[in-house]
């Protein structure tokens, strides 16, 4: 008899420890899903604000029209992008890099750096990619809690079962270079 409650003890507990961990893992995804939705909250708004800082830009800048049609481009790439984080942050970083040639081009034009409408436009777009970058940095730490916590003992032997698997970080990959290069100011 007292085999059996020892036996109900070891189950009730090991159920038990199976709830606790699901519902912890259940918390780290849902943390994951809701940074990633921050993250697109911001990329709308870039995606909003590019059509007009490329009309600004159109008005003075008429003869560059390459540059314009890939910031357009990249833009609706970027737009029309689902599914995992990989293919948005590349669709993304595409879009930082062409964004990065049209806002060099005021410096060809002191009109456009001059024009007040430029201005804001460009301040409105720096305001947003620091909160772009904020968002990601909550994101990738969030991966990083939920991947550590699928991985852990003993977390590591329900996680499979329960559905849980690796999600990956939001990487600008090979546009990185082009984001952390540090602009040169020549007088």
């Amino acid at each position: 008899m007292s085999g059996i409650v020892i036996l109900l003890i070891v189950v009730g507990v090991l159920a038990l420890m199976a709830i606790g961990i699901y519902n912890t893992l259940v918390s780290l995804r849902n943390r994951v899903n809701q940074s990633f939705a921050d993250i697109d909250v911001q990329l709308k708004q870039r995606h909003d604000l590019i059509p007009n800082l490329v009309e600004t830009v159109k008005g003075y800048a008429t003869h560059e029209k390459g540059t314009l049609e890939a910031v357009i481009q990249a833009r609706n790439s970027a737009m029309a992008v689902g599914g995992g984080t990989a293919a948005q942050a590349q669709a993304e970083g595409m879009l930082g890099a062409a964004l990065g040639k049209l806002i060099a081009l005021s410096e060809a034009y002191p009109d456009l750096k001059a024009n007040a409408n430029f201005q804001q436009l460009q301040a409105e777009l720096s305001d947003i990619e620091n909160k772009i970058a904020a968002s990601r940095r909550f994101f990738n730490n969030a991966v990083n809690e939920y991947n550590t916590g699928i991985q852990q003992f003993p977390a590591v032997l329900f996680a499979g079962m329960l559905g849980f698997s690796q999600k990956t970080s939001f990487d600008l990959g090979e546009s990185r270079a082009t984001v952390e290069t540090v602009p040169t100011v020549k007088f």
